[in-house]
Protein backbone atom coordinates (compact mmCIF):
# COMPACT_ATOMS: atom_id res chain seq x y z
CA UNK A 1 0.00 0.00 0.00
CA UNK A 2 2.79 2.42 0.83
CA UNK A 3 4.50 1.68 -2.50
CA UNK A 4 1.29 2.65 -4.28
CA UNK A 5 1.18 5.92 -2.33
CA UNK A 6 4.83 6.66 -3.20
CA UNK A 7 4.19 5.91 -6.89
CA UNK A 8 1.11 8.17 -6.89
CA UNK A 9 3.12 10.88 -5.12
CA UNK A 10 5.88 10.75 -7.72
CA UNK A 11 3.45 10.72 -10.66
CA UNK A 12 1.44 13.68 -9.42
CA UNK A 13 4.53 15.74 -8.56
CA UNK A 14 6.11 14.92 -11.96
CA UNK A 15 2.95 16.19 -13.65
CA UNK A 16 3.14 19.41 -11.62
CA UNK A 17 6.72 20.07 -12.76
CA UNK A 18 5.84 19.17 -16.37
CA UNK A 19 2.88 21.56 -16.28
CA UNK A 20 5.17 24.34 -15.03
CA UNK A 21 7.69 23.66 -17.81
CA UNK A 22 4.87 23.74 -20.38
CA UNK A 23 3.65 27.08 -19.00
CA UNK A 24 7.18 28.47 -19.20
CA UNK A 25 7.52 27.45 -22.84
CA UNK A 26 4.58 29.69 -23.66
CA UNK A 27 6.24 32.75 -22.10
CA UNK A 28 7.84 35.00 -24.66
CA UNK A 29 11.57 35.50 -24.15
CA UNK A 30 12.46 37.64 -27.14
CA UNK A 31 13.44 34.60 -29.19
CA UNK A 32 11.25 32.81 -31.70
CA UNK A 33 9.94 29.43 -30.59
CA UNK A 34 7.28 27.17 -32.04
CA UNK A 35 5.93 26.67 -28.51
CA UNK A 36 4.75 30.31 -28.55
CA UNK A 37 2.01 29.39 -31.04
CA UNK A 38 1.35 25.86 -29.72
CA UNK A 39 -1.86 26.74 -27.92
CA UNK A 40 -3.38 28.74 -30.77
CA UNK A 41 -6.31 27.19 -32.61
CA UNK A 42 -7.73 28.54 -35.85
CA UNK A 43 -11.24 27.99 -37.18
CA UNK A 44 -10.89 25.57 -40.09
CA UNK A 45 -14.12 24.44 -41.71
CA UNK A 46 -16.04 25.00 -38.50
CA UNK A 47 -13.71 23.36 -36.00
CA UNK A 48 -10.97 24.84 -33.84
CA UNK A 49 -7.79 23.23 -35.17
CA UNK A 50 -4.25 23.59 -33.75
CA UNK A 51 -1.85 25.46 -36.04
CA UNK A 52 0.47 22.45 -36.17
CA UNK A 53 -2.32 20.51 -37.93
CA UNK A 54 -2.99 23.29 -40.45
CA UNK A 55 0.46 24.44 -41.45
CA UNK A 56 4.19 23.99 -41.44
CA UNK A 57 5.71 26.02 -38.60
CA UNK A 58 9.33 27.11 -39.08
CA UNK A 59 11.85 29.45 -37.50
CA UNK A 60 14.07 30.88 -40.27
CA UNK A 61 15.90 33.19 -37.85
CA UNK A 62 15.92 33.81 -34.08
CA UNK A 63 13.31 36.59 -34.30
CA UNK A 64 10.79 35.18 -36.82
CA UNK A 65 8.18 32.43 -36.92
CA UNK A 66 6.79 31.46 -40.32
CA UNK A 67 3.45 29.69 -40.58
CA UNK A 68 2.86 28.23 -44.03
CA UNK A 69 -0.65 26.70 -44.30
CA UNK A 70 -1.11 23.65 -46.48
CA UNK A 71 -4.45 25.11 -47.59
CA UNK A 72 -3.94 28.80 -48.50
CA UNK A 73 -7.64 29.50 -47.83
CA UNK A 74 -6.85 29.11 -44.11
CA UNK A 75 -4.35 32.01 -44.04
CA UNK A 76 -6.98 34.57 -42.98
CA UNK A 77 -8.35 32.42 -40.16
CA UNK A 78 -4.86 31.66 -38.86
CA UNK A 79 -4.05 35.36 -38.88
CA UNK A 80 -7.25 36.15 -36.94
CA UNK A 81 -6.46 33.42 -34.40
CA UNK A 82 -2.99 34.88 -33.79
CA UNK A 83 -4.44 38.37 -33.34
CA UNK A 84 -7.05 37.00 -30.87
CA UNK A 85 -4.38 35.21 -28.82
CA UNK A 86 -2.82 36.97 -25.84
CA UNK A 87 0.69 36.86 -27.34
CA UNK A 88 0.68 40.53 -28.27
CA UNK A 89 2.28 39.73 -31.62
CA UNK A 90 1.29 41.11 -35.02
CA UNK A 91 1.26 38.63 -37.90
CA UNK A 92 2.18 39.73 -41.43
CA UNK A 93 0.17 37.98 -44.13
CA UNK A 94 1.51 37.75 -47.70
CA UNK A 95 -1.37 35.59 -48.97
CA UNK A 96 0.60 32.34 -48.86
CA UNK A 97 2.28 32.41 -45.47
CA UNK A 98 2.21 34.32 -42.21
CA UNK A 99 5.33 35.81 -40.68
CA UNK A 100 5.43 36.74 -37.02
CA UNK A 101 8.26 39.03 -35.96
CA UNK A 102 9.34 38.65 -32.34
CA UNK A 103 10.38 42.09 -31.05
CA UNK A 104 13.16 42.32 -28.48
CA UNK A 105 11.92 42.59 -24.91
CA UNK A 106 12.20 45.86 -23.02
CA UNK A 107 13.77 45.89 -19.56
CA UNK A 108 10.37 46.62 -18.02
CA UNK A 109 8.73 43.72 -19.89
CA UNK A 110 11.54 41.41 -18.76
CA UNK A 111 10.90 42.36 -15.12
CA UNK A 112 7.19 41.70 -15.58
CA UNK A 113 7.91 38.30 -17.11
CA UNK A 114 10.21 37.40 -14.21
CA UNK A 115 7.35 38.23 -11.82
CA UNK A 116 5.07 35.91 -13.79
CA UNK A 117 7.73 33.18 -13.72
CA UNK A 118 8.09 33.49 -9.94
CA UNK A 119 4.31 33.51 -9.45
CA UNK A 120 3.88 30.33 -11.52
CA UNK A 121 6.73 28.67 -9.62
CA UNK A 122 5.06 29.51 -6.31
CA UNK A 123 1.76 28.09 -7.58
CA UNK A 124 3.60 24.87 -8.46
CA UNK A 125 5.22 24.73 -5.02
CA UNK A 126 1.79 25.10 -3.43
CA UNK A 127 0.47 22.30 -5.67
CA UNK A 128 3.34 20.04 -4.58
CA UNK A 129 2.63 20.81 -0.92
CA UNK A 130 -1.05 20.04 -1.45
CA UNK A 131 -0.07 16.67 -2.93
CA UNK A 132 2.12 16.08 0.15
CA UNK A 133 -0.84 16.88 2.41
CA UNK A 134 -3.10 14.47 0.48
CA UNK A 135 -0.56 11.66 0.76
CA UNK A 136 -0.05 12.29 4.47
CA UNK A 137 -3.82 12.09 4.94
CA UNK A 138 -3.87 8.74 3.14
CA UNK A 139 -1.14 7.44 5.45
CA UNK A 140 -3.02 8.67 8.52
CA UNK A 141 -6.12 6.85 7.25
CA UNK A 142 -4.07 3.66 6.83
CA UNK A 143 -2.80 4.07 10.40
CA UNK A 144 -6.34 4.66 11.65
CA UNK A 145 -7.52 1.50 9.84
CA UNK A 146 -4.58 -0.35 11.46
CA UNK A 147 -3.06 -1.23 8.05
CA UNK A 148 0.29 0.33 8.98
CA UNK A 149 2.06 0.72 12.30
CA UNK A 150 2.94 4.04 13.89
CA UNK A 151 6.62 3.58 12.97
CA UNK A 152 5.69 2.90 9.34
CA UNK A 153 3.49 6.00 9.37
CA UNK A 154 6.34 8.23 10.55
CA UNK A 155 8.84 6.67 8.10
CA UNK A 156 6.35 7.16 5.26
CA UNK A 157 5.74 10.78 6.25
CA UNK A 158 9.49 11.41 6.36
CA UNK A 159 9.85 9.86 2.88
CA UNK A 160 6.99 12.01 1.56
CA UNK A 161 8.65 15.10 3.02
CA UNK A 162 11.98 14.16 1.41
CA UNK A 163 10.33 13.66 -1.99
CA UNK A 164 8.45 16.95 -1.60
CA UNK A 165 11.72 18.76 -0.87
CA UNK A 166 13.29 17.22 -3.99
CA UNK A 167 10.41 18.41 -6.17
CA UNK A 168 10.49 21.90 -4.68
CA UNK A 169 14.21 22.01 -5.61
CA UNK A 170 13.32 20.90 -9.18
CA UNK A 171 10.72 23.68 -9.41
CA UNK A 172 13.28 26.20 -8.13
CA UNK A 173 15.83 25.02 -10.73
CA UNK A 174 13.29 25.31 -13.58
CA UNK A 175 12.29 28.77 -12.32
CA UNK A 176 15.88 29.97 -12.07
CA UNK A 177 16.68 28.71 -15.58
CA UNK A 178 13.66 30.52 -17.04
CA UNK A 179 14.51 33.74 -15.19
CA UNK A 180 18.05 33.58 -16.57
CA UNK A 181 16.70 32.99 -20.09
CA UNK A 182 14.38 36.00 -19.82
CA UNK A 183 17.00 38.33 -18.37
CA UNK A 184 19.78 37.57 -20.84
CA UNK A 185 19.85 40.15 -23.61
Amino acid sequence: MLEEIYRDLGDRMDKTVEALETEYKKLRTGRASISLVDGIRADYYGSATPLSQLATLTIPDPRTIVIQPWDTSAVGEIEKAILRSDLGLTPMNDGKAIRIGIPPLTVERRRDLVKVVKKRAEESRVAVRNIRRDMNEKIKDLKKDKKVSEDEQFRAQEEIQRVTGDYVKKIDAVCTAKEKEILET
